[in-house]
């Protein structure tokens, strides 16, 4: 349980379906129980399909579309993972938009399993480490970041992490870096 005050934050969680549901809901219990004001965003309104593994799991209401956000309306951003999730994501220009937008104002993001497709897809890894399902370790190298089998790895507020086993370690450093705010871009980061 965060005992980190997270009051007047507002965090994005962008997904589609095929969302790992574990990877959507246990951190957004983590910033919620932390006092922060998570809103679900995806591609179009209604509901999106969690899974659990390969099976189906439960449905989650949309708070807002990629269209009609930006990374001003918030303080950090939540990428979940599951194979299908950011695989649709990474085709819609809103989603990559969106992502590299929070990328560039150097706001917390965190990105767990398969989600750091979407780093990938949004030109926003040069110079960057990261950790992810192991399966994604060659795209993300020939997008110029450097790969790390860890359990969570913090590069400058950019949070991963590798599975759902990893949750507890991904939620805690998650909440810290909301916590922390804007991250200063360092040498490697100001190229982006």
């Amino acid at each position: 349980m965060p005992t980190t005050d997270l009051s007047g934050r507002k965090v994005a969680f962008i997904a589609c379906d095929g969302v790992e549901q574990i990877e959507l809901t246990e951190p957004w219990k983590a910033v919620k129980d932390a006092g922060a004001e998570p809103e679900l965003v995806s591609a179009e309104r209604g509901e999106i399909q969690g899974v659990k593994g390969m099976d189906k799991g439960d449905t989650f209401p949309i708070d807002r579309t990629f269209k009609d956000v930006s990374a001003d309306d918030y303080d950090a951003l939540v990428i979940p993972g599951g194979v299908k999730n950011p695989d649709l994501m990474r085709t819609d220009r809103d989603a990559v938009e969106l992502v590299k937008r929070f990328m560039e104002s150097d706001k917390p993001v965190a990105a767990i399993c398969h989600a750091p497709w979407m780093l990938v897809e949004a030109d926003v890894l040069h110079g960057r480490t990261v950790t992810s399902w192991p399966s994604l370790q060659t795209d993300i190298r020939n997008a110029g970041g450097i790969w790390v089998d860890e359990e969570v790895h913090t590069d400058r507020g950019l949070v991963t992490s590798r599975k759902p086993e990893d949750l507890p370690a991904f939620c805690a450093k998650l909440v810290e870096e909301i916590a922390e705010g804007v991250h200063q871009r360092q040498a490697v980061g100001a190229t982006r």
